[in-house]
């Protein structure tokens, strides 16, 4: 994935459908988690000068988030009331979100850190400068593509009014008369 982990963390936050006042802390996990494993590109690009391929950190071991998935839900069994358990539990899950998402064109060490070679659906090749127009022109990008579709579809239906004059655009609601 290039551009829809955010996206895609907003979706699993939509799915959860938690009620208020924990659904703004729902999303905040599930959107931070999106985004975490690549918190490593600041390493990446600043102290390690780029020597490894930045799906190799500790931060895409699959075996990491879901460590911290098991820790949160033990920590939800063991304080059935703490927010943190439940927070920790969504933040993880988006975590693993990520890199389920980067299985699909981005190399990722799924057995990390017993075994670091890397597994993918698909591979990217090289073809155009610059690099980041592999990925664009890769027919994976139309995934992400729909991804970010449905996310702001989601957004800006959860925004509008149902008694808005517009109504809903793609429902068959009331019909003016």
């Amino acid at each position: 994935m290039f551009i829809a982990h955010l996206p895609a963390g907003y979706l699993l936050a939509k799915a959860i459908r938690s009620r208020p006042p924990a659904r703004k802390a729902v999303m905040t996990a599930a959107l931070l988690g999106a985004i975490a494993p690549d918190l490593d590109l600041f390493y990446f690009y600043t102290l390690d000068g780029r020597q490894h391929h930045h799906h190799s950190y500790w931060t895409h071991y699959p075996s990491v988030w879901l460590a911290l998935m098991l820790l949160a839900w033990s920590v939800s069994r063991i304080k059935p009331r703490s927010a943190g358990g439940t927070w920790m539990f969504v933040f993880s899950t988006s975590g693993f979100l990520h890199l389920l998402l980067d299985c699909i064109v981005g190399d990722i060490p799924l057995l990390a850190p017993w075994s670091m070679r890397l597994y993918a659906l698909a591979n990217v090749p090289a073809q155009h400068h610059p690099w980041w127009l592999n990925f664009l022109l890769h027919w994976s990008f139309l995934l992400e593509l729909l991804i970010i579709a449905v996310s702001l579809r989601l957004m800006v239906s959860g925004r509008r009014k149902p008694d808005s004059p517009l109504g809903a655009p793609f429902s068959a609601g009331k019909q003016h008369q």
